[in-house]
Formats: C-alpha cells, sequence, structure tokens
C-alpha cells in the first residue's frame, strides 16, 4: 500500500512516516499543499493520503477535494486539531473517507489506515454474481464501480461500500448503525454523522432531485433504503 502524508509539522509527519513504514507501508512525505498536489500528480499510485486540513497556504480541505476531483477512488484519512463537528462535515464534504481528531495514537491512525485499505480491496471469496442491476443503476461488483444509464458514477471506496451494503437488499431499511459498523467496522469511534455526510454526497453524484425518483430514500429517525422504481 503506497500512502501519501501531507502534514506541515515535522515532528508530527516522522511519527506518521515512522509508523506507517514500520507497519509495512510504503510512505511518501508532503508538508504544504502545493507539493502534496505536485506529488500526486506525478505518482499516480497512491492508495490512501492522510491531509492536515490546517496548513499554510492552500488548505488542507482545498487539497482533499482536488486530490477527490483528480482521483476518485483514493482513500483519504483527514487529520485535524479541531473537535468541532463542523469541521469534520467540512472535510468529508470535500470528499474525505474518514477523520482523526489530534492529538492521535499512531497504533490508532495505522488501525484506521489499514480498515480503509480493506473497505477499498477487501480480502472475500468472488461474489456468485459479478452486478447488481437496479434500474437505471448497475453496480460492478468486479470493478467497484457504479453506472447509471451506462455512465460511471465516480464513488470513493467508503462512498461504494455504502451503497453495495444498501443495493444488496433493496427495499429493506437499513439502520445508521448497522451502515456504520458495516462499513467503518465495529471499532470505529466516530459519530453517526460521516454516515449522512456520505449519503449526501452519494444523492448528489447519483442526480437525486427532490423532484425526481428518490433512489436513496431517508427513513426518519433510522436509516436508509435504496428503493426500486419500474421503468
Amino acid at each position: 500500500m503506497k500512502v501519501l502524508i501531507l502534514e506541515d509539522e515535522k515532528p508530527i509527519r516522522d511519527l506518521l512516516s515512522i509508523n506507517l513504514k514500520r507497519a509495512g507501508f510504503d510512505v511518501v512525505e508532503a508538508a504544504t499543499g502545493e507539493s502534496a498536489l505536485a506529488i500526486a500528480g506525478k505518482d499516480r499510485d497512491f492508495d490512501i493520503a492522510i491531509i492536515d486540513l490546517m496548513l499554510p497556504g492552500i488548505s488542507g480541505f482545498q487539497v482533499c477535494g482536488e486530490l477527490r476531483r483528480q482521483y476518485p477512488r483514493l482513500g483519504i484519512i483527514m487529520l485535524t486539531a479541531k473537535s468541532q463537528e463542523v469541521d469534520k462535515v467540512m472535510g468529508l464534504e470535500a470528499g474525505a473517507d474518514d477523520y482523526v481528531v489530534k492529538p492521535f495514537s499512531p497504533v490508532e491512525l495505522t488501525a484506521r489506515v489499514r480498515a480503509l485499505y480493506r473497505r477499498m480491496y477487501p480480502e472475500e471469496a468472488p461474489p456468485p454474481q459479478n452486478s447488481i442491476q437496479l434500474a437505471p443503476f448497475t453496480l460492478l461488483l468486479d470493478e467497484r464501480k457504479l453506472l447509471k444509464n451506462t455512465i460511471d458514477v465516480p464513488l470513493t471506496p467508503t462512498e461504494y461500500s455504502i451503497v453495495k451494503l444498501l443495493m444488496e437488499q433493496p427495499g429493506k431499511a437499513v439502520s445508521r448503525d448497522d451502515i456504520l459498523t458495516s462499513v467503518w467496522g465495529q471499532y470505529f469511534m466516530g459519530e453517526l454523522k460521516i454516515v449522512d455526510v456520505n449519503v449526501s454526497r452519494i444523492r448528489q453524484k447519483i442526480g437525486q432531485e427532490s423532484s425526481g425518483p428518490q433512489y436513496l430514500e431517508t427513513v426518519w429517525g433510522f436509516g436508509y433504503l435504496w428503493r426500486v422504481h419500474s421503468c
């Protein structure tokens, strides 16, 4: 696994790099958003990027958004010294898959990186079918892609996992707790809000509007379901 670390504080950057290298990861470091984007532009083989939000020059939010635009399937974990919910939500809306609040344990961060990587490349037996078709959508399981009327909908690894979970059981309401456990793992210490933010991003990407068919529906006070519509 190849990891890009964007952190302007050298002691923290060194700590992250040392621990991830010890865990067997290939690590590349950047101290500014500008250098991180330049590195990513030259080397497109990164699996995961760890981005500090508070940076000199362009912010981590901007870097996150630009990396997500260029590399839709890149795993992104954001670091923030702030615990306010608005910062977490802004980072998630910019395209992050997960967040870790400073100060953090290097062991915890390494575990988060491994968990995100498992979501991106699950070690499971090949599914009995290679696609799920719920018109106008087709979920290609082998390629981990969502198509809408043959058009590729670029999903992040986390968004893909949520869509797969819901499309595998169409018409069934899945609780936010079950989504959190299934996608992020039972030991995830974050908040349920991370589910809502990712669902909001999915809705935007599939072109769901209030006046049109509601494919990804909210079950108020409970969770979400994928509604099947007849063509």
